[in-house]
């Protein structure tokens, strides 16, 4: 890596076997856009990434579910089916028509889902039956409890891996450049990892080896079919989305990302913990500490920060080497742009936090780039 003296946001990168031109990357957004039925990525998401590709720019694509089950969010879309897979086939040519690159986020749910998203109206998985305390949005605008979800079996466990393995290769298939696998945010990787949420007394409960091995055995599968040079991971390790935390997170994420570098993945991407929960409201979770200055010393391969990020702090976490590169989420969204931005330093567009989950091409693909 660069001596952090020479490093800039627009200074070069290698992500594994991905070159960039620049340190800005797109974060993975969930847009609820994609077609349903079937959970198909339409023409419209298309043009939504070809537009926010940049020369030599990393976009890491929206949550996509490895199967049918994974399915969490209303209108999110999959990567587990024919179908889908052309869908982001013209996703990834369009970024690369722009010479940009492109991962795909592969997510599975869990417990972060309703029997009204999932086939048969079966009730949602997870590595216990532990349901989150609160509410969620379902059809007609009705807000009800979260359900209790049912225990996965071991043998249900090792299918999962399989779904993450198969799903990776669609979207070598769909002409992705990487994947990423989304370990964060309370879903299903991050409820095999916390005390709070897996009470399991096999080999997957109780000891931190035995919480974390879900996750490696699925970065094991993935980088099988990619390489670990095309394979990161996303870690929320403060965070507090979907009733998830882990008491003391240091030992549980120190020995995880152990496991994590030697098998060699490419990146580590990790969600600031004053950004957990952003997705409602705006939020700023002040003092609390930096998760890439914790677990800086820990990874000495391209580290990621996302969170809440404008141009001074990206710039300062990229030169004082704290992180390589900066994922911008909401900014994203109302620029297009936003390399060229801050490159420049224009003014930002603002963004309308109303359209975020809505349907249609409002507040997605109608804001201006600076040549409109």
């Amino acid at each position: 890596m660069t001596s952090v003296t020479e490093v800039s946001l627009f200074s070069p990168l290698r992500i594994g076997g991905c070159p960039l031109e620049h340190r800005i990357v797109m974060a993975p957004l969930t847009r609820s856009r994609a077609a349903h039925p079937g959970n198909v990525p339409t023409p419209m998401n298309a043009q939504y990434y070809g537009q926010r590709a940049s020369s030599g720019g990393l976009i890491i694509a929206e949550a996509t579910q490895v199967s049918p089950m994974g399915r969490g969010i209303a209108q999110s879309p999959g990567i587990h089916s024919a179908e889908q897979v052309s869908g982001w086939k013209r996703v990834t040519d369009a970024v690369h028509a722009r010479g940009g690159r492109i991962f795909l986020q592969l997510w599975h749910a869990g417990r972060v889902s309703h029997s009204t998203r999932l086939p048969g109206a079966a009730l949602p998985i997870a590595p216990s039956a532990v349901a989150i305390r609160g509410e969620l949005m379902v059809s007609g605008g009705r807000r009800v409890p979260y359900e209790t979800p049912r225990a996965l079996t071991l043998q249900e466990i090792q299918g999962l891996v399989e779904s993450f393995a198969l799903a990776a290769q669609n979207a070598r298939d769909a002409e992705f450049d990487g994947v990423e696998i989304h370990g964060a945010n309370g879903y299903l990787l991050e409820q095999f990892l916390h005390a709070g949420t897996n009470l399991r007394e096999d080999d997957y409960g109780g000891s931190l080896d035995n919480r974390v091995r879900f996750a490696l055995e699925v970065a094991h599968a993935v980088a099988g079919v990619w390489g670990a040079d095309r394979v990161g991971m996303r870690l929320s390790p403060y965070g507090v989305a979907a009733d998830s935390s882990e008491p003391d997170p240091m030992p549980l994420y120190a020995h995880l990302i152990g496991g994590l570098r030697r098998l060699g993945l490419a990146y580590l991407h990790l969600i600031e913990p004053r950004a957990s929960g952003v997705g409602a409201a705006e939020v700023d979770r002040a003092g609390l500490p930096s998760a890439a200055v914790l677990f800086r010393p820990m990874w000495d391969k391209v580290l990621i920060s996302a969170g809440n990020h404008d141009a001074a702090s990206a710039h300062a976490m990229v030169a004082s080497g704290h992180a390589d590169a900066i994922a911008f989420g909401r900014l994203f969204i109302a620029n297009p742009d936003l390399p060229a931005r801050l490159q420049r330093g224009t003014p930002l567009n603002r963004y309308d936090r109303s359209t975020f989950y809505t349907r249609g091409p409002q507040g997605y693909t109608d804001y201006p780039a600076m040549h409109a």
